[in-house]
């Protein structure tokens, strides 16, 4: 079984994809992915995209602002009651990206550290979006001690050096399905550097679908050609990947999996 440890299901354009979230997901499931994790972009739609959830037991949440929402500074006090939620398992997503918003620096820059502080105070991990930023955002998440609360760099697109800087502060690195492009080399790259123990796999549906999907809304069912992909390029077998995934995934978010939870009832 495999995980989505990235998605954005309250985005899906169900007409698009000529079917409502019961049935996206059913399509996942029979993809083997047992556990879903959507992921918060902004406070004002947390509401709803928790909505969205309920009725899923195997979806967990996220809860924060990603740095190309972060117009205004961040209410902490707000993200700190929302991020309460016993459906949130995470804190994010946050970070900077100063490829599109250039202009939003300070703003991205304060908002990133009022993320890391909050997670620390809840004591919940993060989940780090990073662009075009690298020393910034080492030096943040080294400046507020991320690495007490841990966390993920989600969708890494970036060097296996900053790789190596996250992981040695005992944070994992999430791929999506950028890694199945052909212009991806230097990204496939440091995903064969990538240890077993600190890898995830997402889809960040509805975008950044993978080969051979490019071009369609992704969906979380997706996610199971991200596995396929790195497991042939890290030369393992898909129950390899697939399992060392699902527990890392696990452990990260303090989650039982399916298997935990038979053995113990």
């Amino acid at each position: 079984m495999i995980v989505d440890s990235h998605c954005h299901l309250d985005r899906l354009d169900f007409d698009k994809l000529k079917s409502e979230l019961p049935e996206i997901l059913q399509a996942a499931r029979d993809k083997q992915v047992e556990h879903f994790l959507c992921v918060s972009v902004t406070l004002d739609q947390f509401p709803n995209m928790l909505r969205v959830i309920e009725p899923f037991d195997d979806v967990s949440a996220s809860c924060g602002v990603h740095p190309l929402n972060q117009e205004d500074a961040l209410d902490k006090a707000q993200l700190l009651s929302l991020a309460q939620h016993d459906r949130v398992v995470a804190i994010g997503e946050t970070g900077l990206d100063y490829y599109y918003a250039k202009d939003t620096h300070k703003v991205q820059q304060d908002s990133f550290a009022g993320h890391i502080d909050v997670a620390n105070e809840l004591k919940k991990p993060l989940i780090i979006h990073t662009r075009d930023a690298r020393q910034d955002t080492i030096d943040i998440m080294k400046a507020h001690n991320a690495q007490n609360c841990g966390g993920v760099l989600h969708c890494f697109t970036e060097d296996w050096d900053m790789a190596k800087k996250a992981i040695d502060m005992g944070f994992y690195i999430s791929i999506s399905g950028i890694v199945t492009f052909k212009n991806a080399v230097e990204l496939q790259e440091v995903v064969k550097k990538l240890p077993l123990d600190r890898l995830l796999i997402e889809t960040d549906s509805p975008y950044l679908a993978p080969v051979p999907h490019r071009g369609k809304t992704n969906q979380p069912a997706y996610v199971q050609d991200v596995a396929y992909f790195i497991a042939d390029l890290k030369g393992l077998s898909f129950k390899e990947l697939a399992h060392a995934t699902t527990q890392n995934f696990y452990q990260l978010f303090s989650l039982a999996s399916r298997n935990q939870i038979s053995e113990s009832s």
